[in-house]
């Protein structure tokens, strides 16, 4: 269901006050939150409403949850993050920002993991969102190595140098492991492999990992970025559409036989429905996660959009 529409208020969202009592969406409704991110990608302009949503602690918070045995959801409802175990410790994907940081150790300690256990920090790319807790985690994760592309570093950096002065000014830690497409990191039994995936940035990365669910195992994907709404030009969007067509055929083609999308932002793809099918689960039932062809579906709706996309921008 994720347009290729789908804004993740990355850019130019000003800083809004805390949201009322009286929260916007009764808990995380996936279809009521993405068409709100497609009014706000019509208009261009941040609703009032949806700019305090998306800064409430106390609506965005969400339990930890597992959707599988080795993985831990430790996001909130908007935007997330997952911790992957391993024998021999753990991955923490994406590091929230600004009032939800808080949120993330919280959620970290509440798995039990052992913060001196985090071996690394997988970000995707360089969008306060997704990066804008690593100064505040860096120092609570002693042997932690933070990983990105160079591009990621690059726009990360780049984005909080901008932000000095403002009501949402964030800092970006200096880059630590720089990475590149077909980066293999091998901890306690998985392996995390990175994809660079350029469009939504243009230093943007996904990565494949193992998840378990019983005795069963399958390969996971996080999908760096979904939206368009950092485009430079058509060249971006062509990058976008490549993009795409490389996380298709992973799945389709067997090579790394990608059945599950672990989603940076839960409402491109039912996150938050889904876990609650997963925690209904009965035994013997299989796991909602596992679905390639939803996998398949949501990439087709983005390539889709992406080309009408294209032809906007190649006519500016």
């Amino acid at each position: 269901m994720a347009g290729a529409t789908l804004i993740s208020c990355l850019a130019g969202m000003t800083a809004v006050p805390a949201a009322s009592a009286q929260s916007l969406f009764d808990g995380c409704p996936s279809d009521a939150i993405l068409e709100r991110f497609v009014d706000f990608g019509r208009t261009g302009k941040m609703p009032p409403d949806l700019g305090k949503w998306l800064n409430d602690a106390a609506a965005q918070k969400v339990e930890p949850w597992k959707p599988f045995d080795n993985v831990d959801y430790v996001g909130v409802c908007w935007v997330s993050a997952w911790l992957v175990q391993t024998d021999d410790g753990y991955v923490l994907i994406d590091t929230l920002y600004g009032p939800f940081i808080g949120q993330l150790i919280d959620n970290l300690k509440s798995t039990g993991v052992d913060f001196a256990d985090i071996k690394y920090v997988l970000m995707t790319h360089g969008h306060f969102d997704h990066v804008g807790g690593a100064a505040a985690l860096k120092p609570q994760l002693p042997n932690a190595r933070f990983v990105m592309t160079q591009g990621g570093w690059d726009e990360a950096i780049e984005s909080a140098e901008k932000s000095e002065g403002t009501r949402r000014a964030w800092k970006m830690i200096e880059p630590d492991v720089v990475v590149k497409g077909g980066d293999v990191f091998e901890l306690g039994g998985n392996s995390f492999k990175v994809v660079e995936t350029p469009g939504h940035t243009w230093g943007t990365a996904s990565y494949l990992f193992d998840v378990k669910d019983g005795d069963k195992t399958y390969r996971a994907i996080t999908i760096g970025g979904l939206g368009l709404n950092a485009i430079d030009g058509p060249t971006q969007v062509e990058a976008y559409i490549q993009s795409v067509d490389q996380v298709r055929a992973l799945v389709e083609s067997g090579d790394e036989k990608v059945e599950v999308h672990l989603t940076t932002h839960g409402f491109s793809n039912d996150l938050d429905e889904n876990r609650q099918k997963h925690l209904a689960r009965k035994p013997g039932e299989p796991n909602v996660f596992v679905d390639p062809q939803a996998l398949l579906n949501q990439v087709a709706t983005l390539r889709a959009g992406a080309v009408e996309r294209l032809e906007i921008e190649k006519k500016k």
